[in-house]
């Protein structure tokens, strides 16, 4: 299954959403005016693209439409696509790797996210490109979170620096930077405990993680990925904007998209928060992970309504 195939699986729920709320606005043959372009303005922050990205968008169209380059509906979902596409620059999406030692990923997010299952996931990803990976299992305050991350690490054939439950998480980082060092890995990937904004002793002890990380390696951590849940749309860009207070966040994984509706988000993160998606969650099992394409994702995300526009 190619990159295409995958984001449209992965989409369809989003795909049959937009699809369906797209279509009741650009039938085919409708002359665009601006009742139009209004229409289409409350079905795209309807579908989660958000304010910041609708109206952005929406003036392009309007633009558009008034110097005579687009007239008709067929005209508007190839328009929509390709300025969507530019909203992330490609240099953005890819992982930052340390120029020597070991690379290090800080992965944060709020319990039920889907952060386990995401960091599992960029362990896959990170061995089968050959490189050697060390897992850090930092959530030391659920006992569940050490076990499955444990149990995740035997499968996945990675080792993993752990301590007791309730052990002091800076000092399973500081460890597992040693052993990072000492072993020579390629990766080391920090899992942290699933935290809110109300919990702000766990907010602070992220950045705590950060800096006994920084002491161990300068010029880490070289990635801060937080993973959003999908399934909460406009909420997920909330919460990124909160962690982004504690600590440097370098990119987003947008995990559960196979089981949303909500996926218009994706084009709304941008504008709101300026942190690049670097990989999305397409499924349950740690193959069910890509880098997030753009143009793939694009295609992918109105293929349906597209053929539609076209007659």
């Amino acid at each position: 299954m190619g990159l295409f195939d995958r984001f449209k699986k992965g989409l369809a729920k989003t795909r049959e959403k937009i699809a369906r709320t797209f279509r009741s606005v650009l039938p085919f043959g409708r002359k665009i005016d601006d009742r139009l372009i209004d229409e289409l303005e409350e079905t795209m922050l309807a579908d989660d693209m958000g304010p910041a990205a609708t109206a952005l968008l929406i003036a392009e169209v309007r633009k558009a439409y008034k110097a005579g380059q687009i007239a008709e509906t067929q005209e508007i979902i190839p328009f929509l696509q390709q300025h969507i596409v530019s909203f992330w620059p490609e240099a953005d999406r890819q992982l930052r790797f340390a120029p020597s030692g070991p690379t290090v990923i800080l992965v944060a997010g709020v319990n039920g996210s889907g952060k386990t299952t995401s960091v599992a996931k960029l362990c896959s990803y990170l061995s089968k490109q050959g490189k050697k990976v060390i897992l850090a299992a930092c959530d030391t305050y659920r006992a569940a979170a050490v076990a499955q991350l444990t149990e995740w690490s035997r499968r996945l054939g990675v080792q993993i620096v752990k301590h007791d439950q309730g052990a002091d998480p800076g000092a399973v980082a500081y460890d597992a930077c040693d052993a990072a060092l000492a072993r020579q890995a390629d990766v080391l990937i920090v899992d942290t405990a699933g935290r809110l904004h109300t919990q702000s002793h766990l907010m602070r002890e992220l950045g705590k993680i950060e800096r006994v990380i920084q002491k161990k390696m300068p010029d880490a951590p070289h990635e801060v990925l937080l993973v959003l849940d999908s399934t909460i749309g406009q909420n997920a860009i909330n919460q990124a904007k909160i962690f982004s207070e504690h600590v440097k966040v370098t990119g987003l994984f947008l995990a559960k998209l196979d089981g949303s509706a909500k996926g218009g988000i994706v084009i709304g993160i941008h504008d709101q928060i300026n942190i690049p998606v670097k990989f999305v969650g397409l499924g349950e099992t740690p193959d069910d992970i890509e880098p997030f394409d753009p143009a793939a994702f694009v295609q992918a995300l109105f293929s349906e309504q597209s053929a539609d526009a076209s007659g």
